[in-house]
């Protein structure tokens, strides 16, 4: 198997897994299967599984030696956003009890 048909595969994979952790989130909520907090976690976990779908697939990063700075960049970019987010949550929670 060539190069070019073993990335070939890989994108297809990674398209296919990518379109099915899209599509069954919209088909418990579209059928009602879940309701309530575990329709949430569950869409919460298919999208991290989507998340790392797409590092993996699309963007090649993995756990080896040469790619685990690029691995590093994204996490500490999450830890940041994280931050941002939750502590936004955080004063604007805290500016609505004062009000």
């Amino acid at each position: 198997m060539t190069d070019r048909q073993r990335e070939t595969r890989m994108y297809l994979v990674g398209f296919g897994l990518a379109l099915t952790l899209t599509l069954v989130p919209f088909a418990l909520v579209h059928w009602g299967l879940m309701q309530g907090r575990t329709l949430a976690i569950t869409i919460a976990v298919l999208a991290v599984a989507q998340i790392a779908v797409h590092l993996r697939f699309f963007l090649h990063i993995d756990l080896s030696r040469q790619k685990r700075e690029d691995l590093q960049l994204i996490l500490f970019t999450v830890l940041l956003l994280a931050i941002m987010a939750f502590g936004t949550l955080w004063i604007m929670g805290n500016l609505a009890t004062r009000m």
